[in-house]
């Protein structure tokens, strides 16, 4: 069921759609206050519901339909500041996923984003819906600042032992929250890729950055990787990791797409398979497709642990499908319990290189 004030766009999703035999598009509502009631009709497996309509915003709408009845949804949203805004709270209240729209030339550009459209939709009917405000809601307006907040002389700065590289797509934003709601100030460095456009990855960062005890910000070329400090991969570029000397930076490539994403999380894996080797740990999240399977397994071969999310807890069970199915997947658990084990096995990582030290005599 298809929720948009625009005429138009109804019509077009509705097309499209409908041209995918797996599909039956069985209702529009031109706001929530009609949609309301058409739910009750016609039970949809899927909605889709923009973000600004009149009479009630798509995400208040969301807050009551997470709350009474939860399905899946996934956003039609503006690629703007403010949407990308509002986009992310939906997120974090339920939403499976979103599709962007574009305020001009809509039948152009909803026609090259059919098979995204069309995925999303088969994928969040394949999703378990739930709310998932499992934070405090982020609700005040972050400024540019936040995104790269100041060095603070509290803050550890000491170069990166330890690198946890975390990949994640379809309720992702929220997996990754939540992850990292639970890493001490002081924890390895983290380096993240999501699938998010270019317009979102900058404000997904500083809500990060609100919600975490570590510092996070978008990645920057050349940027040293620093114990207490999330890198996560600007939209539309690829995040490397690569050895200097004794330390790790960050390297952003304008590149072609890999395993049809840009950031691709096979990219930002195989890299750090490269550069760290066994002194990696690797986690895939929840997610739609295959993306990170295979540079997974390449951190695994080169003796990096590996984790993936487990069935139950992940709204899209396709990522860490794929990377099980592939072999590169060392254990498997839920959400909740990874950033617990993440510590335990860096803090065994630094045992044994304090040992190792005391050994060699370099104590």
């Amino acid at each position: 069921m298809l929720i948009d004030d625009s005429a138009l766009v109804r019509k077009m999703l509705s097309g499209m759609l409908s041209s995918d035999p797996g599909i039956e598009v069985v209702g529009t509502a031109a706001d929530p206050l009609i949609a309301r009631d058409k739910i009750k009709e016609l039970n949809p497996d899927v909605l889709t519901l923009d973000v600004e309509m009149p009479h009630m915003d798509g995400v208040t709408f969301l807050e009551h339909l997470m709350r009474l009845r939860p399905m899946p949804v996934v956003m039609v949203s503006t690629l703007t500041g403010d949407g990308a805004d509002i986009t992310l709270r939906a997120l974090e209240l339920g939403a499976v996923d979103f599709v962007s729209k574009p305020g001009s030339d809509l039948s152009g550009c909803f026609a090259s984003y059919r098979d995204e459209i069309i995925a999303k939709v088969k994928a969040a009917a394949r999703s378990k819906p739930r709310a998932r405000t499992t934070l405090p809601a982020i609700t005040a307006k972050l400024s540019p600042d936040a995104i790269l907040p100041p060095p603070d002389s509290n803050r550890p700065m000491r170069a990166a032992g330890t690198v946890i590289a975390i990949g994640s797509s379809a309720g992702g934003t929220e997996a990754v929250r939540v992850l990292l709601s639970a890493m001490p100030p002081d924890a390895p460095p983290i380096v993240v890729t999501q699938h998010i456009p270019a317009q979102f990855s900058g404000p997904w960062a500083a809500r990060l950055n609100a919600a975490s005890p570590m510092r996070v910000a978008e990645a920057r070329d050349g940027q040293a990787i620093l114990a207490g400090h999330v890198y996560v991969a600007p939209g539309g570029v690829h995040l490397l990791v690569v050895r200097d000397g004794a330390r790790y930076i960050c390297r952003l490539h304008d590149g072609p797409p890999v395993s049809r994403h840009k950031p691709s999380v096979d990219v930002l894996f195989r890299s750090v398979a490269r550069a760290a080797g066994k002194s990696a740990i690797g986690v895939i999240c929840t997610g739609m497709g295959d993306d990170g399977s295979q540079g997974l397994l390449e951190m695994r071969e080169a003796g990096a642990h590996t984790i993936g999310q487990d069935e139950a807890s992940c709204v899209v069970w396709g990522m860490p499908h794929a990377a099980q199915q592939a072999g590169a997947v060392v254990e498997e658990l839920p959400l909740q319990a990874i950033a617990p084990r993440l510590l335990a096995l860096s803090v065994a990582a630094r045992g044994a290189c304090v040992q190792r030290d005391s050994l060699e005599g370099k104590g």
